[in-house]
């Protein structure tokens, strides 16, 4: 294998890095993302509970709107804990790595 090749490679992974780096979110930082990330699960739980709320007291306008929104919160969390055991699961790969 010539250098040459690898060097290929290495500039095809430098214009990679470059187009990641143009596709930022707005110029929000990581913990700003995260931050609104969470208070969007939480919405969708007090929305959740409110609907169940609802339902149980009998002051519903659409059944079917509170169930969508239950469904809705259920989805939500999930998600948000399976995004949480993953993160997880990275942090703990790194920190079992060698260095």
């Amino acid at each position: 294998m010539e250098i040459s090749n690898i060097s290929a490679f290495a500039n095809i992974n430098n214009q990679n890095l470059n187009v990641l780096s143009d596709n930022k979110v707005e110029g929000k930082s990581f913990d700003q993302l995260l931050k609104s990330a969470i208070n969007d699960v939480n919405k969708s739980q007090l929305d959740g509970y409110d609907a169940m709320r609802g339902i149980a007291s009998g002051n519903v306008p659409n059944l079917q709107e509170a169930v969508q929104k239950i469904t809705t919160a259920e989805s939500t969390l999930k998600l948000a804990l399976e995004v949480k055991n993953k993160a997880l699961g990275a942090y703990k790969e790194i920190m079992r790595m060698q260095v």
